[in-house]
Parts: structure tokens; C-alpha cells; sequence
């Protein structure tokens, strides 16, 4: 199993969220979702991303650029425009889109796209994101080509074209993440790097393809092909902790976004994660979470545990 499709299976933009705005100099947009991530992507023409903290950065044609939330941040064509100057405040889903046929000669087109990401799963990459990152215009020529394509959608009309729309913006969402977590600039999490390992990595890859298993680090250095105390360094080393609290975080990861499945008991959840009963289960939950997974699941159905608390990074 790709364990980058893994984490990042369950992100996706949903309904109207997503926009093209048309603009012309001088112009200042400030996005106001509070969206997890916003992905801008200029169609025709540049602009500059200013944070709500941090430096601008300047996005072009052919560059995507991700921008972490919930704070608001503005795409402008000028970030030294003097204090007070005029701001439009937009959403993903209600950015000015043109008229069929209308002329963009000079202007600047656009296209973004807001990620309301709540699972617990993505947040283990996701959470290392810097507040901006600009992928230059990607050499994978499916991700570029399909720039095009994405303009022709939003100019048509054909049955369906919300979601055709929806899930090529999240075929571009990975690919830049993708892109960007190959760049010497990156800093992904520490397990992240260990993959490629030939000791680690067999192990990570173990315990993300079945983490219900009962793995030991026994278990886990048979299938690295290596000793008990060659694994258990080795995994230390790169992803800072051993197997074993690196598969109890794992669990607990899943487990968090089982538990917003109405569907599924809390005894069901912990059999699915690899607990034999949902007392041992609830004692793990909670020492990770630092709540129980019955107060944690209400807590989801309220509106809590889904914001700003971030993701381990190891």
C-alpha cells in the first residue's frame, strides 16, 4: 500500500467549494473561509499571497501554492499597497466568475479551492505544512495539462460539472502536496523520510497496511528482514519513536475518525484497531486524545476536536 494514498485518501473538496475569480489591476482579494487548506492556482496572469503572518509569496502561471488556515490571507497584484487599501473579502464558492465569452486579455484568472480537512488521518502530513508553499510550475505533465483542462470545465456547462470540477481540484491538491514534499525546501515528518528506508520502511509500511494485526517489534523486524534490536534502533533513529508508540499513535489516528462513523460501537471501533476489548481500547484512546472515545465522539458531533489542534508531527 502507498501509505501518501493512505493518509490522504479522505481528502477532498465537496459541493461549491471552489471559484475563479477574474481580476484586474489594481485588485486585492482576502479570503475569508477559515478552510484547513485553501489551494490558489493562477490560470492566466500572477499575484502575490500574503498571510495573515509571514512573507509574501509570489504565485505565477503554472504554479499552485497551498495556503494552511483558518486564518483569512489575501491574494493581491501588489503587497506593498499602502495600509488601508481597498480589500474585497471572498469564499471559495462565491469568487466572481465571468460571463460566457467574456474577454480576459490582461486580466488575472484565478482558480481556488477551499479543504475543510477535519479527519485525524491527513492531519499526521498535512500538519507540517508551512502557513504558504509554492509549487513551481510541476514538470508531471498530467498535473500541467490538466490546468487546461480545468478552465474548460468552469467555462462550460455539461451535466455533472460540480463534481467533475470538485475532483480534478483534488487530483491538483495532490499532486502539488506530492511535488512539494520532493523538494529540498520540505520538511516532512520524520516517519515521512522513513519510508524509503530499508529497515524502517518495510515496518511503517506493515503497520499502515493492517494496523489491526497484532504486530510486535518482533514481528515487524521479521518482516524487515532484519533482528529485534536492529529494528528498534534503526526506527527510533529516523522517526523518533519506537515501533511500538509509533503504531499506538497510528491507531489512535484511525480510531479518532472511526469514532465519527454513527454506525460503528466504540467496541467496534477498538476491534478494528486491533484492541481485543473496548476497556483497553478507551485506556489507549485517552492517553493519546485526552479524552475517552465516547466523549471524543460527542465532541465531534458538536463541533469540537475538528479546528486548530495539530497533527504529531513525528
Amino acid at each position: 500500500m502507498d501509505v501518501f494514498d493512505d493518509l490522504l485518501r479522505g481528502v477532498r473538496g465537496a459541493g461549491a467549494v471552489f471559484g475563479r475569480s477574474v481580476l484586474w489591476p489594481p485588485w486585492s482579494l482576502r479570503f475569508t473561509d477559515g478552510a484547513y487548506l485553501t489551494l490558489c492556482v493562477p490560470m492566466r496572469g500572477a499575484g502575490w499571497i500574503v498571510p495573515a503572518t509571514g512573507p509574501a509569496h509570489r504565485i505565477g502561471l503554472g504554479d499552485a501554492a497551498i495556503v494552511r488556515g483558518p486564518e483569512p490571507f489575501v491574494f493581491t497584484d501588489d503587497p506593498g499597497a499602502p495600509a488601508g487599501s481597498p480589500l474585497h473579502d471572498v469564499h471559495c464558492d462565491a469568487a466572481p466568475c465571468p460571463a460566457p465569452g467574456e474577454e480576459f486579455a490582461g486580466s488575472t484568472v484565478l482558480m481556488a479551492g477551499a479543504y475543510d480537512v477535519r479527519a485525524e488521518v491527513p492531519r499526521r502530513l498535512l500538519g507540517v505544512l508551512p502557513p504558504v508553499l509554492v509549487v513551481p510550475d510541476p514538470d508531471d505533465d498530467a498535473c500541467a495539462g490538466l490546468r487546461d483542462y480545468l478552465e474548460r470545465q468552469v467555462a462550460g456547462a455539461q451535466p455533472g460539472r460540480q463534481i467533475v470540477l470538485d475532483r480534478l481540484l483534488d487530483w491538483l491538491l495532490v499532486c502539488t502536496l506530492r511535488d512539494w514534499f520532493d523538494r529540498p525546501e520540505a520538511a516532512p515528518p520524520a516517519w515521512y523520510r522513513a519510508l524509503g528506508d530499508e529497515v524502517a520502511g518495510p515496518a511503517l509500511r506493515a503497520m499502515h497496511e493492517d494496523p489491526a494485526h497484532p504486530w510486535t517489534t518482533a514481528s515487524l523486524a521479521a518482516r524487515a528482514g532484519v533482528s529485534r534490536t536492529t529494528l528498534a534502533k534503526r526506527f527510533t533513529e529516523l522517526v523518533g519513536e519506537g515501533p511500538a508508540a509509533y503504531l499506538a499513535g497510528w491507531r489512535m489516528a484511525l480510531a479518532a475518525d472511526l469514532l465519527d462513523r454513527p454506525d460503528l460501537t466504540v467496541a467496534a471501533v477498538a476491534h478494528r484497531v486491533g484492541y481485543a476489548d473496548a476497556f483497553g481500547f478507551s485506556a489507549a484512546f485517552k492517553r493519546v486524545q485526552g479524552v475517552s472515545p465516547t466523549a471524543y465522539r460527542q465532541g465531534r458531533r458538536d463541533g469540537e476536536h475538528t479546528g486548530d489542534r495539530e497533527a504529531p508531527a513525528g
